[in-house]
């Protein structure tokens, strides 16, 4: 008998091709679309309406079950509430992350097992396996680096992993779109989503006015030295590292280096080779390729989804759960509220939450 695979789909080219070619290797597939967010200015991209039916129309195509899951309050308790919170509290989240944590593979790995399927399986760019070496389940980077979707799957656990399939690890997004036109795929030209789901038009400070119902309160722009430079809109609107959109003049490149929520300031540099640091903090980290971190290792670690990986020695942090990283080369603008991932060749150790920085390069 076929083992039964439950799997996530988005209404994307990704999600559908997974499915795809799950169904090819013998599989009995059934498609799964989740119900995050209602939202007037959501009515396309990630998660949208639109989304679903593009999946159950997917699904139809391929002659396989969709169910829609309503997980909309455990969504926004788990998702969109700590988000807000981390950037009132002058941070920058990656919702993405705890998405995947709490819901993609969260709820979902617990529905199925309800529902009596075998395994899940999503349309994320990585590869998963069991090394008989360590008696443990992995998590690989994708073969094709330019799509590579490990650093937001660093949550994953043991069970999850183990019953998780990743069918895309080993394809390019071209040969995936390939797959989908050559099979007649409805989504096979559809565009990527590039935006967090529930903010659509990319504008965070309308979202977070339209959350909490009110404004964030303005604050002073403070020079290294402390001296006033004028009025920010409130910290919400701003991340470490940025120069773009800080909304004062000062005739020359400024970037934001601190915010200090207790002080409701925004401290800016005019030098950007202040934001490059060595060291930094991380805490509530997981650990995939390892039970736990007994003492220094040698890595290399990605501070954001896009950035390069860099050569780094990890060791246990001063606080229960904390991981100490030191970088070969200083990294530019690391941000609390970031992940930070740790690799050893294509294998994922683990990974967890960047919680503060060493003083920067001066």
């Amino acid at each position: 008998m076929a083992e039964k695979i439950m799997v996530g789909m988005s209404g994307g080219v990704d999600s559908s091709v997974a499915a795809f070619l799950l169904k090819e290797q013998g599989y009995e597939v059934t498609g799964v679309t989740f119900k995050l967010w209602d939202d007037p200015q959501a009515d396309s991209g990630c998660c949208s309406a639109d989304d679903a039916r593009d999946a159950a129309y997917v699904c139809q195509q391929l002659g396989i079950p969709h169910y829609v899951l309503n997980y909309k309050e455990l969504f926004r308790q788990e998702v969109v509430a700590p988000f807000v919170a981390e950037y009132l509290r002058g941070r920058t989240p990656n919702p993405c992350i705890n998405c995947n944590r709490a819901i993609k593979f969260g709820a979902f790995a617990h529905k199925l097992r309800e529902l009596g399927f075998d395994r899940m399986a999503t349309g994320h760019y990585a590869r998963c396996g069991y090394n008989a070496a360590t008696g443990r389940w992995e998590l690989l980077r994708a073969v094709h680096p330019a799509k590579d979707q490990s650093y937001v799957l660093y949550n994953l656990t043991q069970p999850q992993l183990e019953l998780l399939r990743l069918p895309l690890g080993d394809y390019s997004k071209e040969e995936i779109r390939a797959i989908a036109e050559k099979n007649g795929l409805v989504v096979a030209r559809k565009p990527d989503s590039q935006d967090i789901c529930f903010i659509p038009d990319g504008d965070y400070g309308a979202f977070l006015r339209r959350y909490t119902g009110s404004e964030p309160p303005p604050g002073n722009f403070i020079a290294e030295d402390g001296t006033v430079l004028g009025r920010h809109k409130g910290i919400a609107r701003y991340t470490v590292g940025q120069r773009k959109g800080l909304g004062i003049s000062l005739g020359c490149h400024a970037y934001v280096k601190r915010i200090d929520p207790r002080c409701n300031t925004v401290e800016l540099t005019m030098e950007e080779r202040h934001l490059f640091c060595r060291s930094l903090t991380a805490e509530q980290v997981n650990w995939i390729a390892v039970d736990e971190l007994t003492g220094p290792l040698t890595v290399e670690a990605k501070i954001r989804y896009a950035h390069p990986l860099s050569p780094a020695v990890i060791s246990p942090g001063t606080t229960p759960g904390s991981v100490r990283v030191e970088f070969e080369t200083a990294q530019r603008a690391p941000a609390p509220g970031q992940a930070v991932v740790f690799y050893r060749g294509e294998t994922v150790v683990g990974g967890g939450t960047i919680t503060n920085t060493e003083d920067s390069l001066c």
